[in-house]
């Protein structure tokens, strides 16, 4: 696991924007969601393999969004992803939305309970999952 900060970029594509020419506000969340998988990948621990094996959920039970700048279609944006908590249970991601002369455009966060996929229980994180998650908060890696 590398616990050094992530930055996750992408460009806005029309399909992400609205009728007014900016992105679509769900749209921040699908991003989100990208910059989530490709973190836990870069941590070891790629989502595909915990669905494939079956091992293991991490479903969003909850998610919040807060929008400073609008987002056009073209621009880049960086997405920092960082653990803001981590319980016995679940644990939060928080994601700040920087455009790429690093004016702040929108937060997120969102909030991720281990389930049993055979039952759809909530569970206990794996204590290694959970002993990761929170290092980086120690480390001062969370987002916020």
């Amino acid at each position: 696991m590398q616990a050094d900060a992530f930055d996750y970029r992408f460009d806005v594509k029309l399909s992400d924007t609205d009728a007014a020419g900016v992105m679509f506000f769900a749209q921040l969340l699908r991003h989100a969601h990208d910059a989530y998988e490709a973190w836990m990948a870069r941590l070891g621990r790629p989502l595909d393999g915990m669905i494939r094996t079956g091992s293991l959920a991490l479903p969003i039970v909850h998610a919040q969004a807060d929008y400073r700048l609008p987002l056009r279609h073209g621009e880049t944006v960086i997405v920092r992803v960082g653990v803001a908590r981590v319980g016995p249970k679940s644990f939060t991601i928080d994601y700040r939305f920087t455009t790429a002369d690093n004016r702040p455009a929108a937060s997120a966060s969102t909030v991720h309970a281990a389930v049993l996929p055979a039952t759809g229980e909530t569970t206990t994180l794996p204590a290694d999952l959970a002993a990761d998650l929170a290092a980086l908060v120690r480390a001062g890696e969370g987002a916020g």
